[in-house]
């Protein structure tokens, strides 16, 4: 029976991995890391209120005796600063990750990416270098078994407020043009959680999974 740690369950791709949990006769406890209530209860949900992303020292005793740690928090580029984007890319994620490899040094860190992650943390493109740097720091931390995930666009299964422009046209054209014309631009939202679950609970071949590879693995 396996205890998980979710963080960005009000978000697209947080929720749906904790409704996969929920489901799972194997998970015994799921904690729930989150500003704001997501209106799902259950028996093996603990939900924990915690506001300040930069520092757990308050709510440390959570992060003891985790198996899987799915970490879902993520910012769309353009809807904050360019500094308040890099405190949530990669500060944010610094933060989480070394408060439970520290509690839960056996733990497995499952984090959301996205394609196009530098590593050489080169790149001007400001989603490219923060991610890049975030999956530095979380290599770095050696975990028992990390596995980083790069999608592409992610299509909502469920429907929701897009972003921004260009997202509302990739909603309207990727099921019937863009996913059959160019199938590696994208997947769906219950595509990547299935990849992300199945690498998470059963591991992986390796520690970096692209989106073509992540669709394979969804399958």
């Amino acid at each position: 029976m396996k205890t998980i740690l979710i963080t960005g369950t009000n978000g697209m791709i947080g929720k749906l991995v904790l409704e996969h949990c929920l489901q799972r006769s194997d998970v015994q406890k799921i904690t729930s890391i989150t500003r704001k209530p997501t209106g799902i209860t259950h028996p093996r949900l603990v939900e924990v209120f915690h506001n300040d992303f930069l520092d757990y020292s308050a709510i440390e005793q959570h992060f003891t005796g985790q198996d899987i740690c799915f970490y879902c928090i993520g910012v769309y580029t353009g809807q904050v600063p360019k500094n308040e984007f890099r405190k949530i890319t990669v500060d944010f994620t610094k933060a989480f990750a070394k408060c439970l490899k520290h509690n839960s040094p056996q733990s497995t860190f499952c984090f959301l990416s996205g394609q196009g992650a530098d590593l050489s943390e080169k790149s001007r493109i400001m989603f490219a270098h923060d991610k890049g740097v975030a999956e530095n720091i979380l290599i770095r931390l050696q975990f028992k078994q990390l596995s980083i995930f790069r999608p592409a666009y992610i299509y909502p299964v469920t429907p929701r407020v897009e972003p921004n422009a260009l997202y509302r046209v990739f909603r309207v054209l990727y099921k019937p043009f863009l996913s059959k014309v160019y199938p590696n631009i994208g997947l769906t939202s219950e595509q990547l959680v299935r990849a992300m679950i199945r690498v998470g609970f059963n591991g992986g071949q390796q520690t970096i999974y692209e989106n073509r590879e992540i669709k394979q693995l969804a399958d």
